[in-house]
């Protein structure tokens, strides 16, 4: 089973990918991990489309279920059929902000207090991150998530960021017990 797990930056998808994996026979499968080169500090540069698909393909293939999180919005039509199941996890703005804000201050820790390129870089990467809901931004944003959910060819499951961890693995789980049952129906 091939599952997608997106929304906006700080809303969650990674945290709740880790978990699923940790309590499954999941593989799961960040989409920075192939968008950025490993660089210290990390995410600096960018890994070319045709390199990061080539490379997520591969991962993707090799397991029998894979857990993807993040944006693949703009990697290509064919990721539109390659899911059996997306969850898609809102998170209201101001939330989303200040857990964006904590993590680039655990990321860079005393560097973004003393480092010009990393400070300009965490500010530019905020304000971006910032702009999900407006609908006349040109970046990625809820209206264009929702805009691709209408493309995507498998159930799309919405959740809350808000929800406890715990309770978000649950309705994941008893989804794809749900999922994996119509499949041996068939």
């Amino acid at each position: 089973m091939k599952i997608l797990l997106f929304g906006a930056s700080g809303s969650g998808t990674t945290t709740l990918g880790n978990e699923i994996e940790k309590r499954t026979d999941f593989k799961h499968l960040d989409v920075d991990d192939y968008y950025w080169k490993k660089t210290n500090p990390p995410f600096q540069e960018k890994i070319s489309l045709l390199e990061r698909n080539a490379n997520l393909k591969t991962d993707f293939k090799k397991f029998a279920n894979v857990i993807v999180s993040g944006s693949m919005v703009s990697w290509g039509k064919e990721w539109e059929s390659a899911f059996d199941l997306a969850i898609f996890i809102q998170l209201e703005n101001t939330e989303r902000m200040e857990r964006l804000k904590k993590r680039e201050t655990e990321r860079y820790g005393e560097k973004l207090l003393t480092d010009k390129n990393i400070q300009q870089n965490s500010k530019a990467f905020l304000e971006w991150a910032n702009q999900y809901e407006n609908p006349n931004f040109d970046g990625r944003t809820l209206k264009i998530h929702n805009k691709w959910i209408e493309l995507l060819n498998c159930k799309v499951l919405r959740l809350s960021g808000a929800t406890e961890l715990n309770s978000k693995v649950e309705i994941i789980l008893n989804e794809i017990k749900r999922v994996t049952t119509l499949y041996k129906k068939t």
